[in-house]
């Protein structure tokens, strides 16, 4: 039940008779081999032929890639009505974009992380950028006993302050994109980390809390320094069990978090 057309896309597009839905994956290639990855920069550009797409189908199905800014996606294209982004095993993988004849008053916003491997489940939250702008946020000085890093979905869609209007979790700082709480919360869409150890940037907190450490996998979110410059000052080799996040609190403190998994 495949018809297959060898043909220019945009003039096949224009003499074509109308569907149910059109699915497009633009070339993120230049003309010299180059990646692309703004939506005018793409073959063909989407946003020119936006108009004409929803006179053929009733509704229109656009990947993109994975780097574009999701602000200027939607500032570009005009009839919007869902947002798909999807991580495979936590890595940001597609941005996928549903556009409609109707008009929408929110544009809802899918993040999926699917795993590959093991018997993790997916992953799903889904908001909208009007309920992100409203949320309230729950800041912390003080780390509870769990830390959670939201998936690569979440992040980039920016679900920074609806996270914790949906979950019980304090944020450590408006700029630390990592969360904590007293009890555990299974169903929290990222990776969960049970803590058991922090400390200060002094010699004498570091030595007392990671003087045992050898190597650990390190994150950096919202700190001072990049991974590799804060791996040579704690002399740690990459890899192990131990999970160090080096963040900055709602105080301006800055912390070494040493955890497991859970």
């Amino acid at each position: 039940h495949i018809n297959v057309k060898n043909e220019d896309g945009v003039s096949y597009l224009q003499a074509m008779s109308p569907v149910d839905c059109i699915f497009l994956d633009p070339a993120r290639r230049n003309e010299h081999g180059g990646k692309t990855v703004a939506i005018s920069d793409c073959e063909p550009d989407v946003a020119e032929l936006e108009e004409l797409l929803l006179n053929k189908a009733e509704q229109v199905m656009v990947k993109l890639s994975p780097m574009l800014d999701l602000s200027l996606a939607l500032k570009e294209l005009q009839h919007v009505q869902e947002v798909h982004i999807i991580s495979a095993n936590n890595e940001c993988k597609e941005l996928l974009l549903i556009l409609g004849q109707a008009s929408v008053e929110e544009i809802s916003i899918h993040c999926v992380n699917l795993p590959t491997r093991g018997t993790q489940e997916e992953q799903h939250f889904v908001f909208t950028r009007e309920q992100e702008q409203q949320s309230g946020c729950n800041y912390t000085n003080t780390l509870g006993k769990y830390l959670y890093e939201p998936n690569s979905s979440l992040l980039k869609a920016g679900a920074f302050r609806s996270i914790t209007a949906n979950y019980p979790v304090r944020k450590l700082h408006p700029n630390s994109h990592l969360y904590t709480s007293d009890m555990q919360i299974k169903e929290f869409p990222g990776r969960i980390f049970q803590i058991t150890g922090h400390c200060g940037l002094n010699k004498k907190e570091i030595k007392e809390n990671l003087a045992d450490l050898k190597k650990a996998n390190l994150t950096v979110r919202n700190f001072p320094a990049t991974v590799a410059e804060l791996r040579k000052r704690l002399k740690l080799a990459e890899g192990g069990d131990t999970y160090l996040f080096a963040s900055t609190l709602n105080d301006g403190k800055k912390i070494l978090v040493r955890c497991r998994k859970e």
